[in-house]
């Protein structure tokens, strides 16, 4: 009984710190990865987030769909370092992917545009072999977005032809502010008539909307939420009042 009573301990502690050897080196976090199919290679303009072309060539196509990651949709626009386990293909550093599906695959946290997935090798033969794995062991941590200096953008929505109705996407979200690394978890607006502000709804994805939008220039706010840290950021510019489908406007907001 002394015997296996060591056992069982042995098998508790090597289950309890498991969680840990996983996330203690420089706060990588222990996953799996794989890749979808793409004729160009690029990412999937049709992706959950609903960023369309611009989800198709961000970071020069290395993107990314997530699984529990993607967070109800605040995830997208988030950035990661990912990198694979093995070591006679892969390098130090491996890929930074930009989120902008949603997918689930095999106990996989991320399912990579081929371009992002042959980033994490060391060379072209590297890569080849590491697509015939299909699926490999990784390792991720959170990193900000590198967007060259870009402002978080607002874009009108195609399907915001009704005068009464607004659809709004976030881009150039997954940066840094004030030294932290944020996500945009809630967009409210402007009420003059009101003086005060009003909740849009997160339609999917990046994508906010709001029926009988103000009348007038439109005043944004962002929520930004961390490690349960939240505050508002208000957005510099305004949707003017004569705003049309595909039309997007700088919020003079930096996160990157």
């Amino acid at each position: 009984m002394e015997l296996d009573f060591k056992h069982q301990l042995s098998l508790l502690c090597v289950t309890l710190l498991l969680p840990v050897l996983c996330t203690s080196q420089d706060s990588f976090t222990c996953s799996r990865a794989t890749y979808y199919g793409s004729p160009d290679c690029y990412g999937n303009p049709r992706g959950a987030c609903g960023f369309g072309e611009y989800g198709k060539t961000v970071n020069d196509g290395d993107v990314a769909g997530v699984s529990w990651l993607w967070k109800n949709g605040s995830g997208c626009g988030a950035c990661y370092q990912v990198r694979c386990k093995i070591p006679q293909l892969c390098d130090e550093y491996g890929a930074n992917v930009v989120v902008t599906d949603y997918g689930e695959g095999d106990r996989t946290d991320f399912i990579m545009s081929p371009r992002g997935y042959s980033r994490l090798v060391r060379n072209t033969d590297a890569s080849a072999e590491l697509f015939k794995y299909g699926v490999v062991d990784v390792e991720y941590r959170r990193v900000p977005c590198k967007y060259g200096g870009n402002n978080l953008l607002v874009k009108v929505q195609d399907h915001s032809r009704n005068p009464h109705y607004l659809a709004i996407l976030i881009l150039y979200v997954g940066g840094t502010y004030d030294g932290g690394t944020y996500d945009v978890t809630a967009v409210e607006l402007w009420q003059e008539d009101c003086q005060e502000w009003r909740r849009m709804r997160r339609a999917f994805g990046a994508v906010f909307d709001a029926e009988n939008p103000p009348r007038g220039d439109i005043k944004l706010r962002f929520q930004l939420s961390a490690n349960g840290v939240q505050f508002w950021v208000q957005s510099k510019n305004v949707i003017s009042s004569d705003w049309k489908v595909g039309a997007v406007y700088d919020s003079e907001i930096q996160l990157g």
